[in-house]
């Protein structure tokens, strides 16, 4: 199984959101799953992961098993081998039983152009990094995913999804993500 998994925040909670699915160009997910993480604190300049980690881990906990993949909104090393982001912090924390695939819209300084991944016919570049497989496989993973754009559907989706949970969260609805 492979989960995409997302976070947006509200104040101090974080609404941590994901989506299963088997295959790499799967269209729909097979199940969708959500956490509210209260007492996550504030933004820390180079310290995004200590106010993330906390929220996808949570959300891990709600599944029956750990998936074989993780993909993650945001960078698994900075630098694309050494520096660690918040995928080689979540692979650290699950004692790497689940490899993590980075994917971040915007370059972090000093990424290299090996990370640079187009998809569709979008001229700005996805930055892939990951860790227990090897980049070329990742980036393979990544560019077969559903979709005709930049951002494959299932990421674009768990991204609304957690926004969705946060902007709800934040009006004192409570509100399931959908199953399906």
């Amino acid at each position: 199984m492979i989960l995409a998994v997302d976070v947006q925040y509200d104040d101090d909670c974080g609404y941590a959101a994901g989506l299963l699915f088997e295959r790499w160009d799967d269209a729909a997910p097979v199940a969708a799953v959500s956490k509210k993480q209260p007492g996550v604190g504030e933004y820390v300049p180079g310290e995004f992961y200590k106010r993330e980690l906390p929220c996808i881990l949570a959300l891990l906990d709600e599944l029956d098993q750990l998936p074989e993949t993780i993909v993650i909104d945001g960078f698994v090393f900075l630098d694309g081998h050494s520096q660690a982001g918040l995928g080689k912090h979540l692979y650290d924390a699950l004692g790497g039983k689940a490899r993590v695939i980075g994917v971040a819209k915007t370059a972090y300084a000093g990424i290299g152009d090996d990370y640079r991944l187009l998809r569709g016919d979008s001229v700005k570049a996805l930055f892939i990094t990951c860790i227990g497989l090897e980049l070329a496989e990742a980036r393979q993973h990544i560019a077969a995913m559903h979709g005709p754009h930049r951002m494959p559907v299932l990421l674009k989706t768990v991204d609304r999804l957690c926004r969705e949970q946060a902007l709800a969260g934040a009006a004192g609805i409570a509100q399931d993500l959908p199953q399906s």
